[in-house]
C-alpha cells in the first residue's frame, strides 16, 4: 500500500528534509498556505501531488479549497481549516462534516497534531517551513498497510 507525505503552512518554503522525504513517497499532501507554485513544484512524488488552498492563496486558482483521497481501507479528506474556527479549528467541526472519512488532514495553526480520539482522525502535520513553525520545520509520513493499520510517523527538522 502507499507511502503518503504529508505537509502544510510551508509560505514560500519547504525545508530540504521534508522535500527530500516527500520526493520518496508516493504520495505528497499539501495542506495549503502554499504562497507560490514555484514551492510546490519542488514536490515530486511517484505517484501523485495534492495541494489544496490555503487562506494566504486566494491567487493560485488551480487549488481547490479541498480534495479527497480514496483507498480501499478508507478515505483521507483534506482542507487547509481555517473555516472550522481561526485559529484553532474544531475537530468536532472537522468530524461533522465529514463523518465518512477515515482521517482528515489540516493545516493553518502551524502545529502538529495527531487527534485518534475517535474516527475520523483528525491531523495536522505542522509548519513545513520557516514561518512559525514552532521548534522545526515538520510534516508526517502515513502509510496504508489495510483497513486497520494506518501507521503515522511525525517529523522535525531544526
Amino acid at each position: 500500500m502507499p507511502k503518503i507525505c504529508i505537509l502544510s503552512d510551508s509560505h514560500g518554503f519547504i525545508h530540504p528534509e521534508v522535500i527530500k522525504i516527500a520526493n520518496q513517497c508516493d504520495i505528497a499532501i499539501h495542506a495549503g498556505d502554499i504562497i507560490n507554485e514555484a514551492t510546490l513544484s519542488q514536490l515530486k512524488p511517484k505517484q501523485k501531488l495534492i495541494a489544496i488552498k490555503g487562506n494566504n492563496d486566494d491567487h493560485i486558482a488551480s487549488l481547490n479549497t479541498v480534495e479527497f483521497l480514496e483507498f480501499p481501507s478508507g478515505k483521507i479528506v483534506i482542507e487547509h481549516g481555517h473555516l472550522h474556527g481561526h485559529h484553532k479549528p474544531s475537530h468536532e467541526s472537522l468530524r461533522e462534516t465529514y463523518p465518512d472519512a477515515k482521517v482528515i488532514i489540516y493545516g493553518h495553526t502551524h502545529k502538529q497534531v495527531i487527534d485518534k480520539e475517535s474516527t475520523p482522525w483528525v491531523i495536522n502535520p505542522g509548519a513545513s517551513g520557516e514561518v512559525r513553525n514552532h521548534g522545526g520545520s515538520k510534516c508526517f509520513t502515513m502509510d496504508i498497510y489495510d483497513e486497520k493499520e494506518w501507521l503515522i510517523t511525525p517529523y522535525t527538522f531544526s
